[in-house]
């Protein structure tokens, strides 16, 4: 009798012990590094089109130029919400770690709002192009443009539809461990969007207009 006691207990021990084995080889910031490196994967994507709309950014091909088609003042006023819209994301994060809930939320949801406005703009923007004949397929710059402006629009789409799962996510769960992660990564994912804007702002827009 004492045998099999002892050894069921060691079979316990056993499995006790390959349960705390398994869990201590599951690194705490796992998600963390995962995102980091999602993040590096995605500067290589943009890289890419970059490079593609240097390449081709002054093949007109008899076409448009930019300085004919690029209207700066739509661009600055949709630079300014996605900027604005970067702030109001970090009243959300200073809110968070002051545990206001409640504040947290309304400072997504204004962050969304703002999100939304530029992909207004955006697609404005891209179909009053197209119904003047500057389509993508027009020329090798335009194809550059709308693949790189395209690629950070789908983005910012992205991070809208993320956000807004973040808050039916607060507002069932609060801001428990999980979520707090959570406005992390998609606070990482927003500033990266804002860097690559003034890049393309800079590099596309401001530039395209030079003669």
């Amino acid at each position: 009798m004492s045998n099999t006691s002892t050894s069921t207990h060691n079979a316990m021990g056993a499995a006790s012990g390959s349960r705390y084995f398994v869990r201590e080889h599951h690194p705490e910031n796992g998600t963390m590094l995962g995102f980091w490196l999602y993040l590096m994967s995605d500067c290589l994507v943009f890289a890419c089109l970059f490079a593609a709309y240097a390449v081709l950014g002054r093949n007109y091909a008899g076409g448009p130029t930019g300085a004919e088609i690029f209207d700066l003042p739509l661009v600055g006023l949709n630079t300014s919400l996605l900027l604005l819209s970067s702030i109001t994301y970090g009243f959300a994060m200073l809110e968070s770690q002051k545990d206001r809930l409640r504040n947290t939320m309304i400072w997504l949801a204004v962050t969304g709002v703002l999100g939304a406005c530029f992909i207004y703009f955006e697609l404005y923007e891209f179909v009053h192009l197209i119904l003047e004949g500057a389509g993508p397929q027009r020329s090798g710059f335009l194809t550059s443009f709308f693949a790189l402006v395209g690629t950070h629009g789908l983005h910012v789409s992205f991070g809208i539809i993320w956000l807004v799962t973040l808050l039916f996510q607060l507002k069932r769960h609060g801001l428990t461990p999980e979520n707090r992660r959570r406005l992390m990564c998609l606070s990482m994912f927003w500033h990266f969007l804002d860097v690559v804007w003034i890049g393309v702002f800079t590099f596309v827009y401001l530039m395209g207009v030079l003669p």
